[in-house]
Formats: structure tokens, sequence, C-alpha cells
């Protein structure tokens, strides 16, 4: 990008969603489903074509095209910041949690990838990397998968030298011990076992689930183990949990207030963010800059490929979270979406986010 093309004004700013089946049916402890569908936003400027995407309804797109785009369209591609303010002025009274706040996310990360590729450097040196690799825990284990399903995606996720392995439960408390005995069996004992409730108990139920998940199959995090709304229930189930047991919460959490009402309330021991969700990776770096502020440290939710970048870059950051839906979307959706090597990933060195969108795969899902 020469001198005189530094501004980079935004032009066409486009959104497109896909619909993706799941490779067999999926439940947690309170929602069942069989597609995924992602969002797609691309940006132009300075000869340029960013990227970026939200997972959620395809409304999300309808509102990127009739109120965002507007929004963004003529400013630099450069200013990200200023970006996002304008879209957070701009959905102000249609809330700005929720769609919206995903829809602002999909053109938030796109404006990343936009500003690396017009700079020539990865997202993470854009922010600047704390580290060169990160670890991620393989998670599924669906309450819908029979035993031999859930062994087989643990096990070989133990397999590839991932630390950690998370499955859904509470669907049917009673039938949860045993299925954790299938996953201790599969991963062995060199490997953590996460659990994940999807605030589908009780505070009473969460207290006992949690001393049988720990006493009997080694579980070291309980994650959403009540509704991640209720900060009085994560409170107390952060102070009488099991030692050695993380209680994690805040995949939900669309908008900065809410990491300040966990954050503040003491709620978790681990607090995750989703960058799909909570207003991009500009709000993804936000909540992370409040965990360390907190002393608090952070994990990413789902979406990996997208992840990557911030995690690199946050102090806070532990892990990420490799979620079989997602990592399967993305490798049949981009090229250059990452492969852990070790138990751990790192970026391709390309500049932006590093990805392709695989135009003729894609279009077979298209909306």
């Amino acid at each position: 990008m020469t001198l005189q093309d530094s501004r980079a004004p935004i032009g066409k700013v486009g959104a497109r969603a896909f619909k993706i089946p799941t490779d067999a049916p999926e439940s947690d402890g309170t929602l069942e489903w069989d597609s995924t569908t992602m969002v797609l936003v691309t940006i132009e400027a300075g000869g340029k074509t960013g990227i970026g995407y939200t997972y959620g309804h395809q409304a999300a797109a309808v509102l990127i095209a009739d109120k965002l785009s507007g929004v963004v369209e003529g400013k630099s591609a450069l200013d990200i910041e200023a970006c996002w303010m304008a879209m957070l002025s701009a959905v102000r009274n249609l809330g700005q949690s929720g769609i919206a706040a995903m829809a602002i996310s999909a053109v938030d990360n796109a404006l990343w990838d936009l500003k690396g590729k017009l700079l020539g450097l990865p997202v993470a040196d854009l922010i600047g990397k704390v580290r060169q690799t990160i670890p991620v825990y393989g998670s599924g284990g669906f309450t819908s998968y029979d035993d031999e399903q859930l062994s087989s995606q643990l096990g070989r996720w133990a397999e590839e030298g991932l630390f950690a392995v998370k499955m859904k439960v509470a669907r049917d408390p009673d039938a949860d011990p045993h299925r954790m005995a299938v996953a201790r069996s599969a991963i062995g004992k060199g490997v953590d076992l996460f659990i994940d409730a999807n605030g589908a108990l009780s505070e009473k139920q969460a207290l006992a689930f949690a001393k049988t998940a720990a006493e009997g199959y080694g579980v070291t995090w309980f994650e959403e183990p009540v509704s991640s709304n209720d900060l009085k229930g994560l409170r107390l189930m952060r102070d009488r949990a099991p030692a050695g047991m993380a209680i994690t919460t805040g995949e939900y959490a669309f908008t900065l207030w809410t990491f300040r009402d966990l954050l503040e309330a003491q709620t978790v021991d681990v607090i995750q963010a989703d960058a799909t969700r909570c207003m991009g990776l500009t709000g993804f770096m936000k909540a992370a800059a409040m965990a360390e502020a907190h002393q608090v440290t952070m994990s990413s939710h789902c979406a990996p490929t997208l992840h990557l970048q911030a995690c690199l870059c946050a102090p806070a950051a532990v892990h990420m979270e490799w979620f079989h839906d997602h990592v399967r979307i993305e490798h049949m959706l981009f090229d250059g979406a990452p492969v852990p090597e070790k138990g751990a990933v790192g970026t391709n060195g390309e500049s932006g986010l590093g990805l392709t969108l695989k135009a003729a795969e894609a279009a077979r899902y298209e909306l």
C-alpha cells in the first residue's frame, strides 16, 4: 500500500449466509441441532478484500446489509476502532446484544483481516504477540453420541496430543457417570477431562454433580454448571467446587458490560470469550484486557481459526477450544485453517487471518 493510498477508504461490504449440516445429530444439556449457519462478510479497500464471519442466524446478514454496511463504507480500513464505535452507535435502538452483536462481530473480524492484508502482516503481528503457539483442547462429546462415538472422538484427540478434551453433560444427569467413565477410559489418565452442562442444572444439582465428576473421573473444568445469567449460582459453584476444578462461562457475553459483571462478581476461574458474538476481535481483546486486570485467565469459545490470532496476543489466554463443528466447517470452507502440532496451533505466516475462501465448496451451502 502506497502513502497515497494509506487512508484505504472502505468500498463494498457484502454479507452471505451458509448452512452446513452436522456430520451426525448433536445435542447438549439444553439444545439439539443438526446444522450450523455461518454469516460471512467481505470488505473491499485498497485493492484487497477482507473476510470475517460469525456463527448465528442468517438475519445477521440482513442487518449487515441494511444497517452496518453504510456505516463503515467510506471510512478508513485502518481505523478499526472508529468503525467499531460507529457500528455500536448504529444499533443503539435495536439492542446491542444478540443478532446485532453477531453482525458487528462479522464485520469487525473482516476489518482485521483487511487491515492485515493491506499492511502485509498477520493480525497477530498487528496486535502484538506474547506467544508463538497456544494449546487447544478437543471439544465435542455431544449427549447425542453413543458410547462408541464418544470414545472414538475423545480418544482420537488424546492420541493426537491434545492436553484436554471436553464433553457435554446434563441432558440426562443419571446417565452421565457412565458417560464420564467411557470418556476417562478413552483418554487415559494423562489427559484432562472437561465437562459442559450448558446451564442445565440447578445450584444444588450442580454442586453434587461437581463432586461426583471430580472424585470419580478427575474432571478439572466445569463449564456453565448453572445458567450464565445466574451470577449468584456461578459464584457459589466457584467457591464450593472441588479443589482443582475450574468454573467457567462467558460464551454468551455479547457486550463488554457482561464481561464486567461476570468478573466483578468473581463468578469464574476462567473467563471465556467468543469473537463471533462479543463484537469481534476488537471486543475480544477488550474482554482480554478486563480478564488481565482481574487476574483471571481466559480461553476462547469455538471458532478456533478466527480466535488463533487474538489468543496469541492476549496475556490472559491460556488455551483455545478446538470445537468439532467449527473445526470441520472451517477446514471445509477455508484454505489456511490451522492444524494442531503437538497439541498447539500457530499462524501460517500469511497476512490478515491467513484464510482464503474455497468459493466452490462454500457455494454448495449458501442460503
